[in-house]
């Protein structure tokens, strides 16, 4: 079994644990109600709680493995009696495994997930010169001060073929509705949300201030995102940087503009449609009405709810940077989330965040049974409903 112990000078393991071990230390009294809620245990035994322990008393005998298996989906500190910040020590633990690089083989697609990032600005490998081709022949234009928001794109809606659409999606919406924005193209790199959850602090540091010097040359003051993650790091974490920047999540910008008048949802969209709650937008950041609003407001939509919604919703497995990791198949949460939904009844499994849609959208092919279901970002639903099916393909 190999251990922290195994690969790192002992004493310095210990130190570093012990200088990180920070709210495990002070308050975790093992009562083992993280182990309870953690998803990792509907799939196979796992558990925080030892972790927790072994931090405390600054203990390198703990897994290697299990270091990396936390997707901070944010369950266990929003059930934790003491407020333990288990999301915090686990982070900090990863940042003593990334100093001694120490990546088992599922792991070893952070190393190179970092590099990309520091290369070309996102974690895909692909060329920074390309991240505004999706844009091309939809009406987007170069963010301009004056305009109302900066549109932040996001790595994967600009690299990834599915979720161009959702960006897509986005542009048409924004401009149906008179919305002058705009985007940063070459000029946006990755938040950074991903690679620090990985322990990664100076991969992080670096994206943040490239994308930190970029808002404030180009005079944004609001900023549009699609991920989740974007909107948990510009909001919560950027200020960090002494900087404050008014940022929102397309699936309030929606709500806000159909209470405003702006957006007319008069199109019908005639499904059932169940909705998931992406961690970093429910629990990390406490949105859950205004996407199931916007839903409600479609015409024809029959919105149902899964068994775990809202607070309790099922992670789909890729946060804390476990989107580039591999997973077996056995052990994917997504293959449990597309099943609760499936149980519904429902035609669409809708969601507000990529790392959500590309999970789902693997599982619900993967799956047996039945036709698989139709996997949509909010945002889609939306557009469909506007401007009609073929239109908005």
């Amino acid at each position: 079994m190999d251990t922290l112990e195994t690969v790192a000078p002992f004493a310095q393991v210990v130190a570093e644990i012990r200088e990180a071990r920070g709210e495990a230390y002070r308050f975790c009294y093992q009562c083992g109600k993280c182990d309870v809620v953690c998803p990792w245990n509907r799939v196979r035994n796992f558990s925080i709680r030892k972790i927790m322990w072994q931090a405390s008393l600054g203990l390198p005998e703990i897994e290697l493995e299990d270091i990396w298996r936390c997707t901070t989906c944010g369950s266990c500190p929003s059930h934790c009696p003491r407020g333990v910040d288990q999301i915090g020590v686990g982070t900090a633990i990863r940042r003593v495994a990334t100093s001694y690089e120490v990546f088992p083989g599922s792991v070893r697609p952070v190393r190179a997930a970092a590099t990309s990032l520091l290369a070309h600005g996102n974690p895909l490998s692909e060329e920074r010169g390309k991240r505004a081709a999706w844009a091309n022949g939809l009406p987007v234009k170069p963010f301009a001060e004056g305009m109302e928001l900066l549109y932040f794109v996001g790595c994967y809606n600009s690299y990834d073929p599915r979720l161009q659409k959702v960006a897509a999606a986005t542009a048409r919406i924004l401009d149906k509705a008179g919305v002058t924005f705009g985007i940063l193209g070459t000029r946006e790199s990755c938040c950074g949300e991903s690679i620090r959850k990985t322990g990664n602090e100076d991969v992080f540091k670096t994206l943040a201030r490239e994308n930190i010097k970029a808002f404030i040359d180009n005079g944004v003051k609001r900023i549009l995102v699609s991920s989740p993650h974007c909107y948990h790091t510009f909001r919560n974490e950027y200020p960090e940087f002494m900087v404050k920047f008014e940022v929102v999540h397309v699936a309030q910008f929606l709500a806000e503009l159909i209470e405003q008048g702006r957006l007319r949802l008069s199109g019908r969209y005639p499904k059932k449609v169940t909705y998931h709650d992406p961690c970093y937008l429910g629990r990390h950041n406490g949105i859950y009405d205004q996407p199931r609003d916007v839903l409600r407001r479609l015409p024809g939509l029959e919105l149902v709810e899964m068994q775990d919604s809202r607070q309790r919703s099922l992670c789909c497995g890729g946060g804390g940077g476990r989107i580039w990791m591999e997973t077996p198949k056995s052990e994917r949460f997504s293959d449990l989330r597309v099943a609760q939904a499936r149980a519904t009844g429902a035609e669409v499994l809708a969601t507000a965040c990529p790392y959500c849609i590309t999970n789902f959208e693997e599982s619900s092919l993967a799956l047996p049974g039945g036709e698989p279901l139709l996997i949509k970002d909010v945002t889609e639903i939306v557009q469909e409903a506007l401007l009609g099916q073929e239109e908005a393909r």
